[in-house]
């Protein structure tokens, strides 16, 4: 009778292991539901969606690391910048202290960046992850991307982590990512959306 529990539990841990590995990808590639969404693939892997094209970005929300309510509705008018990660993610490793960097840059210009954490069992991981690495913009704690799972089919690959999706001030989906970016390519994705009259 001891060992059903003990299969049951390694039976899970294979599983998660199984998902880590699969969703964690440094190559994101579009898919055919980038037309859907509106999405047009250009180089580098980064695909825009042209201002007409553009569909509202869901009602993400929960709780920050700390345990405070967060949304994206709190920033309006913004440009946001979502960051999808997880602290067991080598290219979210990556990527993390370029996104601190390009976020101080534009942060006084109305760009507010918004991570949402997953997969991350124990949010103490999270949270050493961003001491780490410098992360002062918030993230939602979203174990078991429960967020993610809102964003319009075809608009984002929920095993295709990080992702990273720039939102306009109208909060439309405007640009998306699915790889690790290097801050100048993080840096394309903003600056024409910046440059849009509001």
């Amino acid at each position: 009778m001891s060992g059903t529990p003990r299969l049951r539990m390694a039976a899970v841990l294979t599983a998660a292991a199984a998902l880590t590995l699969a969703g964690c990808s440094s190559s994101g590639s579009g898919g055919s539901g980038d037309a859907q969404a509106g999405f047009v693939m250009g180089s580098g892997g980064i695909a825009t969606v042209p201002v007409t094209a553009r569909t509202a970005a869901p009602a993400i929300s929960g709780n920050d690391l700390e345990g405070k309510p967060t949304a994206l509705s709190d920033f309006q008018g913004k440009i946001v910048v979502l960051n999808i990660w997880g602290s067991w993610c080598s290219p979210c490793r990556a990527e993390a202290k370029g996104l601190e960097q390009v976020y101080e840059k534009y942060k006084g210009q109305g760009v507010q960046f918004l991570g949402i954490n997953t997969r991350d069992t124990d949010v103490t991981n999270a949270k050493r992850f961003e001491d780490l690495n410098g992360i002062s913009y918030p993230s939602i704690y979203d174990p078991d991307g429960t967020q993610i799972l809102k964003f319009p089919k075809g608009s984002l690959n929920p095993q295709s982590i990080p992702t990273t999706v720039v939102i306009d001030r109208q909060g439309r989906l405007a640009a998306r990512a699915m790889k690790g970016l290097t801050p100048d390519e993080l840096d394309s994705m903003v600056s024409p959306i910046l440059a849009e009259k509001s």
